[in-house]
């Protein structure tokens, strides 16, 4: 079992959903905080409607995004920073329901974490996908 993650920073929309359709991704698990883009089709609105047209499901898990100050951290290119503060976010029970949650849905079909960070590496996404396949114990696919 392999859990996808996809970083569309230095993509366009279409891209995104062929690589997703390549990889037979069935459902988009959103991991920012807020679900808002400069981007062009990366906003929450456009990107569901883009996605279900494609035949891939979308679900955004607020709860797993990084706090502001994590963002800041990560804009900043404090890398380690964003890290440990996502990590202590993580111990909150919003949080932890949020992992859950992305768990089952990874269990019954493949799923992919989405955030703007093109590296899995230096993106809190990559802590969520390591969570979630220490639990269900699955493969990380980086797209």
């Amino acid at each position: 079992m392999k859990l996808a993650t996809i970083g569309y920073e230095a993509d366009t929309q279409a891209g995104v959903i062929e690589r997703l359709k390549a990889a037979k991704v069935e459902t988009v698990i959103d991991v920012r905080a807020i679900a808002a883009s400069r981007r062009a089709g990366f906003s929450k609105t456009l990107l569901s409607a883009s996605l279900n047209a494609a035949g891939i499901g979308y679900v955004h898990l607020r709860e797993l995004g990084t706090p502001k100050p994590g963002r800041i951290a990560a804009r900043a290119g404090r890398v380690a920073e964003m890290h440990k503060i996502f990590n202590a976010h993580l111990a909150e029970p919003g949080a932890q329901l949020g992992l859950a949650k992305a768990a089952e849905m990874a269990k019954e079909k493949k799923v992919a974490l989405l955030c703007l960070e093109a590296d899995h590496d230096a993106c809190h996404r990559s802590i969520v996908a390591d969570r979630i396949c220490e639990a269900i114990g699955c493969e990380i696919e980086k797209l």
